[in-house]
């Protein structure tokens, strides 16, 4: 039972890239492909369900953990990265089924932070500093799934369409979050670098 964390960790990394190539093939982009095929929706609506089977791991991987005292080194270190490359997987995933629809622009932006701050904290653990993860960084995480989750749908509707809205409004939300707890984060090492 102490593994099952891991394990659900693990499983949402390899997860996520199934659902960029999921979503990739719905688009036709993998090698070997000739334009998009005819199965597209079925890919899309495979690659919803398990990036939402995805992102619910990440819920009970930590509450396991606690429940069962089972935190681990590499719980803690898995934990984070399997969140970005389930973000990172769908982000890239949506851009290559639909270049021209919104998610371009916004994806950029949360994964510019996700990279700028993973850097952030690498150059700085060395000196002993730590940044601990806030309550609105996880709150900015379960808004990204969400919104993420639903553009995927969303790709099968006409612009205008109440879900496209809401799956739109929604990503840039998590656009909004994620940028501001890159900002607290930013502060947080200046001010820990100070002399």
């Amino acid at each position: 039972m102490k593994a099952l964390p891991n394990i659900l960790t693990v499983s949402r990394i390899l997860l996520g890239a199934l659902v960029f190539f999921l979503l990739a093939g719905a688009g036709g982009a993998l090698p070997g492909q000739e334009g998009q095929p005819t199965s597209y929706v079925a890919l899309i609506w495979a690659s919803c369900l398990i990036f939402i089977v995805a992102a619910v791991t990440d819920y009970f991987d930590g509450w396991l953990a606690r429940k069962f005292e089972a935190t681990s080194p590499w719980g803690a270190v898995l934990d984070p990265i399997a969140d970005k490359i389930a973000v990172t997987a769908a982000i890239l995933g949506l851009i290559v089924l639909a270049p021209r629809g919104v998610v371009p622009l916004p994806g950029f932006l949360i994964l510019f932070r996700e990279v700028f701050v993973s850097g952030l904290r690498e150059g700085i653990a060395p000196r002993g500093i730590k940044i601990p993860v806030t309550k609105l960084a996880k709150w900015k995480t379960t808004v990204q799934l969400v919104a993420l989750a639903l553009e995927m749908p969303a790709t099968l509707m006409p612009y205008g369409s109440p879900v496209r809205i809401a799956a739109d409004l929604l990503l840039w939300l998590a656009v909004i979050l994620t940028l501001w707890t890159g900002i607290e984060y930013l502060r947080g090492a200046i001010k820990a670098l100070r002399p």
